[in-house]
């Protein structure tokens, strides 16, 4: 396993920034992105920003369901000539540029989307039902990219691009499930509850309550995977113990 960085100098999207990035969106007249409601922060005045329940009702639903992401989404286009806008994730974090192709397709995980530019779709498909009882990422639904151009991503914390190859050592990659963002539709995956693959179900949970270990996904094949340097869920969890501490003392 490798790491590098996939972000580039992409005519359409440039991610400017190492801490709390924002994403540039040049536009040519005519060309239309969409993205997250409410990541628009500025947008020159020849760009028009419009609310559209992209392919249609049920795709908007699933993809709720699958990402977290809003029903409707905010598309941006260039109606009156070239324009430039600036989007933002609405929680902290870093931002990765994606380029979808044939040759590379993704699923995404909650929360993740930030902004596609109009050739990319993404989907919500049906997961097996041991990710969907015991995995964070959607549930029985997980984000699919299909289509052609780029998709903008961004995780709680920095980003990080991991390069995984198990088909010499036939040895998995595990990764935390609170700190996986995307990952490369050739990798083979699956959700544990340990480390551990001797200890079986109730010893693997027993073993992660004891250690404080969470849900982890075992990678295999070779692809990319996307990560990020907090676990959202975790962090939520301290700060609203935190919070109700703090609450106690003032009462």
């Amino acid at each position: 396993m490798t790491t590098n960085n996939l972000n580039e100098n992409i005519s359409v999207f440039q991610v400017s920034g190492d801490v709390d990035p924002f994403l540039i969106v040049n536009l040519n007249d005519k060309e239309k992105i969409f993205c997250e409601s409410d990541a628009m922060v500025y947008m020159d005045g020849t760009l028009d920003l419009t609310g559209k329940m992209n392919g249609g009702f049920f795709q908007a639903f699933f993809r709720k369901l699958a990402n977290g992401e809003s029903f409707f989404q905010q598309e941006i286009v260039a109606n009156r000539g070239n324009g430039m806008a600036l989007l933002a994730p609405n929680s902290p974090g870093g931002i990765q540029i994606l380029k979808i192709d044939n040759q590379n397709q993704f699923y995404v995980s909650d929360d993740a989307y930030l902004a596609a530019t109009s050739g990319v779709s993404l989907n919500a498909k049906t997961q097996s039902i041991t990710g969907a009882l015991f995995g964070g990422n959607g549930g029985f639904f997980i984000g699919e990219t299909s289509g052609n151009g780029y998709l903008a991503i961004t995780g709680f914390g920095s980003l990080q691009v991991l390069d995984i190859d198990t088909t010499q050592d036939n040895q998995d990659c595990v990764i935390d499930n609170g700190h996986i963002v995307a990952w490369d539709k050739n990798l083979r995956y699956k959700i544990s509850t340990s480390t551990n693959k001797s200890k079986g179900l109730l010893g693997s949970i027993v073993n992660s309550i004891i250690s404080s270990e969470g849900l982890v996904m075992r990678f295999s094949g070779k692809g990319k995977a996307i990560v990020c340097s907090r676990n959202r869920g975790n962090y939520i969890a301290q700060l609203a113990a935190q919070l109700g501490l703090n609450n106690n003392n003032n009462n």
